[in-house]
């Protein structure tokens, strides 16, 4: 049976930012494989279009007040 992982929920592009720093350490430390650091790269660049969607469409809409939680964080 396959061991499962914890995984951390990435809740604002802090905490993506985050992951992929802790994925370049990994990657490079030799703790995960290339095909395995791509794939997390290729989603997190997947999460950020779809905010740079939202953001384009607010600013389609002339809609400045509406904002996106993902790209909020504490700092």
């Amino acid at each position: 049976m396959k061991e499962v992982k914890e995984v951390k929920k990435v809740n604002n592009v802090k905490d993506l930012r985050d992951e992929l720093t802790d994925v370049f350490e990994k990657l490079r430390i030799g703790e995960i494989g290339l095909g395995e650091a791509k794939e997390l790269a290729n989603v997190a660049g997947k999460v950020m279009s779809t905010a740079k969607t939202q953001l384009e469409y607010n600013k389609f809409l002339g809609n400045n007040k509406s904002s996106i939680d993902f790209l909020k964080s504490d700092k």
